[in-house]
């Protein structure tokens, strides 16, 4: 990973996002609340962005990551966040939903088979990189 807190910053809240100012990264998080003993009240989040697919003619939603605190795992947070998602599709009149899953990730993928999800067997991701690894 290389990516910085002021990267993650510009992500969501730069200006520098899209030509028309509007954001290209979103995301939701899960606030613990004030009554955890944790210095860093925040149990998890979904960054996420929209993304278009020529095969609908429509946009849809790309899911980058979900990630909950290892503190707080198996207490909804990440059914709540993917909810939350699955709403915004839904609110948004989106027909697609997709995220990538790493192949050893069994807990991960066994998470999203509960959503009814699957995996797309046919599709494989590729990749090229510029000035990173």
């Amino acid at each position: 990973m290389t990516s910085t807190p002021a990267d993650i910053h510009e992500l969501l809240f730069g200006t520098s996002a899209t030509p028309s100012g509007a954001p290209a990264t979103y995301a939701f998080v899960i606030d613990a609340g004030a009554h955890e003993e944790d210095a860093n009240p925040l149990a998890g989040f979904a960054l996420w962005s929209v993304r278009p697919s020529t095969w609908t003619g429509r946009y849809g939603i790309y899911l980058e990551d979900l990630y909950v605190e290892p503190a707080f795992r198996g207490k909804g947070f990440g059914t709540a966040l993917f909810e939350r998602l699955i709403t915004e599709c839904e609110t948004r009149g989106y027909p697609r939903f997709e995220w990538s899953v790493l192949d050893w990730n069994e807990p991960a993928q066994k998470f999203y088979e509960s959503f009814q999800a699957k995996p797309l067997p046919e599709w494989v991701l590729w990749r090229r990189t510029f000035g990173e690894s």
